[in-house]
């Protein structure tokens, strides 16, 4: 996407308009992992696993080629892809079909591993807008995002998450731009920079933006200066500088393959979430179990 493009989209979303933003006050203590290299569907899904169990949420990136072969010797690719085989066949373009393949894939393997079953036993379907999400499985959120070569996916069993990636050598216009991605406290912060900082730093501000809107659920509705984030503490911020999170949400940005992309997280705790298993033959509703327990004992 080109920074005129960017512009006139983010101009869109403005004439839109947004919808409130719930205000709060203090930053989030939570952490975020480090995204995992997963290079073919051998994995490492025991990190996966481990991450979701510390942490609430895991983020793992590959790129299409690393999964191109795996994907096209599999004999049970058609069952794998469920719905979206059609898709796949009907794409015509090389690089855009094996690129959606491989990338669902990825979604399937991870929210597989997360959920201790198999990845063609899993449905992928979307939400209006693209979002993927597992039908019959709302103990995990899932999110794609994908740039050039790379594929990026996050799972959460705490609530919603959104992730995003860019190129880390983008430029990015702060003359062109700052209207629609900053709000007057970012705009403030970013002039005081020197020119590649500042590049990098509005780079990192509009993919965590990205990274929240989509964990919302709101896309193109959503106006990037309806919110912000603070450049040194990298929390929600209202537009006025306020904090704008009580906690339930936490952020991060890494570089990956060598600092060639940048991946960032919007990872929110519903705080509802009293369990780490995720299995689907073990995980259980504790407070449901115990009201059938009840109904049960009662004459």
């Amino acid at each position: 996407m080109t920074d005129e493009t960017a512009a006139q989209a983010l101009s869109a979303r403005a004439r839109r308009g947004a919808p409130p933003m719930p205000y709060a006050s203090t930053p989030s203590a939570r952490t975020i992992a480090p995204p995992l290299h997963v290079s073919g569907p051998g994995g490492p899904w025991e990190k996966v696993r481990a991450d979701l169990r510390r942490e609430g949420a895991a983020v793992v990136f590959a790129t299409w080629g690393e999964w191109l072969t795996a994907a096209l010797a599999d004999a049970e690719l058609r069952p794998l892809l469920g719905r979206d085989w059609q898709r796949y066949r009907r794409t015509e373009d090389a690089a855009t079909r094996y690129r959606f393949v491989t990338s669902r894939m990825i979604v399937k393997y991870t929210a597989a591993a997360a959920l201790r079953t198999e990845p063609a036993a899993l449905d992928l379907a979307y939400k209006i807008g693209g979002r993927p999400y597992i039908r019959g499985f709302d103990q995990i959120d899932v999110s794609l995002s994908h740039t050039e070569d790379l594929i990026v996916v996050g799972v959460s069993r705490t609530g919603r998450i959104g992730v995003d990636t860019e190129a880390a050598g983008r430029r990015m216009s702060f003359e062109l731009l700052h209207q629609q991605v900053c709000t007057p406290t970012e705009h403030a912060e970013l002039t005081r920079m020197a020119g590649e900082r500042q590049a990098s730093e509005l780079l990192r501000l509009w993919t965590l933006k990205e990274a929240y809107t989509k964990a919302l659920g709101q896309g193109l509705r959503l106006g990037f200066t309806e919110f912000g984030f603070g450049l040194e503490s990298g929390g929600l911020l209202a537009p006025d500088g306020s904090p704008a999170s009580r906690g339930e949400w936490a952020f991060a940005t890494y570089p990956v393959l060598g600092g060639a992309y940048l991946v960032s997280t919007a990872c929110h705790d519903t705080g509802l979430d009293a369990s780490r298993d995720t299995a689907v033959h073990t995980m259980l509703d504790e407070g449901f179990m115990s009201a059938v327990e009840e109904d049960l004992a009662t004459p």
